[in-house]
């Protein structure tokens, strides 16, 4: 038997326990097949979904972002990243971010890969996608203050991945993609 053969557990409702501005929090009562029974404690998913760029100013130059982040109280480098707003397309999202973050446009999207972000709490997943063919785009953006755009060489991508300030998954999770597709060109 596969896990896309096991039966899933069943739902036998949900509750919410926790809100606030920006997340809510639901308990779900599950009935597995075997009988047991079990609460699980789950980041209610918006359904929106969000995307994260990859972005290539040339063919040996990538593109990352400087900004603040609350969680560890520190400046992280990654990549532009948001939500897609309702009724954009994930391609239509990126684009838009990537003009707020960077102050570019893309002529070509490629998907990478959707990813799920700690699927055993949270329900939200992220489009992770390559942007290629630059061209110069400022859009105004919810950010609070001004974001570091920093080049970044892809002969020098050890030493990023050795950076104490490049460390969120989603951004590592992004580069292994991208060489994984670049080895894929060549």
């Amino acid at each position: 038997m596969t896990d896309h053969d096991k039966q899933k557990p069943q739902i036998l409702h949900t509750e919410l326990v926790a809100e606030s501005r920006l997340f809510k929090v639901e308990s779900v009562h599950l009935r597995f097949s075997n009988g047991v029974e079990r609460v699980y404690e789950r980041m209610r998913s918006g359904g929106r979904g969000a995307v994260m760029l990859v972005p290539m100013l040339d063919d040996d130059t990538l593109l990352l972002i400087r900004e603040y982040s609350a969680g560890t109280h520190s400046y992280e480098l990654g990549f532009p990243k948001g939500l897609i707003d309702p009724g954009e397309t994930a391609l239509e999202a990126g684009n838009r971010e990537l003009m707020e973050e960077v102050g570019y446009g893309a002529r070509q999207l490629i998907p990478l890969k959707q990813v799920s972000l700690a699927p055993g709490y949270f329900g939200s997943r992220m489009d992770i996608l390559l942007a290629r063919d630059l061209y110069p785009e400022q859009r105004e953006g919810d950010e609070p203050e001004p974001l570091d755009v920093v080049p970044w060489p892809l002969d020098k991508l050890d030493e990023l991945l050795s950076r104490p300030d490049f460390s969120e998954a989603r951004s590592i999770c992004g580069l292994l993609l991208l060489q994984a597709w670049l080895s894929h060109e060549e």
